[in-house]
């Protein structure tokens, strides 16, 4: 089954994708973020790994297309730090708004041309609080909002985590 596990930040939604894929002997972890050199960042990667089965193995890559390659489960985790690892890693706040779009829809057709059968992907919900008062800001949400809607398309089933509590929609 395919699903993608979406919400807020700190919304449980990880915890729940993890849940999906429990008991399973393998499971291919995909950690697509950006490497931040901060505290507080390495103290969330740190609490991620220590909830991870130890027969679980984890790929930090930002190609998921390659990643999901495989016949094992896969668990992402998640979209919009992808996201964000794409955009650093080019001068896209330069780029016109139409480029950007189509480098993304094309590493996001990849990626869901590689979908397997036995997929769990994690991303944050934007879009539902405050219009962000610069460019950058708005390019993001208004790019992953676009991710969201290809993989939902892509998966059977979409699971949005409020506060905990989960609604399959």
């Amino acid at each position: 089954m395919r699903v993608l596990v979406t919400g807020g930040v700190r919304s449980g939604k990880s915890a729940h994708a993890e849940g999906l894929l429990a008991g399973r002997a393998s499971v291919r972890y995909v950690a697509p973020g950006p490497a931040y050199d901060d505290a507080d960042w390495a103290a969330r990667i740190a609490a991620h790994r220590a909830r991870r089965p130890s027969s679980w193995t984890t790929v930090e890559t930002h190609d998921l297309a390659a990643a999901l390659a495989t016949d094992e489960p896969v668990l992402v985790d998640c979209l919009g730090t992808w996201l964000a690892a794409i955009l650093d890693s080019a001068t896209w706040w330069e780029a016109p708004a139409d480029d950007v779009l189509a480098h993304v829809t094309a590493l996001v057709d990849a990626a869901v041309a590689a979908l397997g059968d036995d997929v769990v992907l994690v991303t944050n919900e934007v879009g539902l609080g405050v219009v962000p008062a610069h460019r950058s800001g708005r390019v993001f949400r208004d790019l992953l909002g676009t991710v969201n809607q290809r993989f939902a398309a892509a998966s059977d089933e979409v699971h949005l985590v409020v506060a905990g509590r989960v609604l399959t929609l």
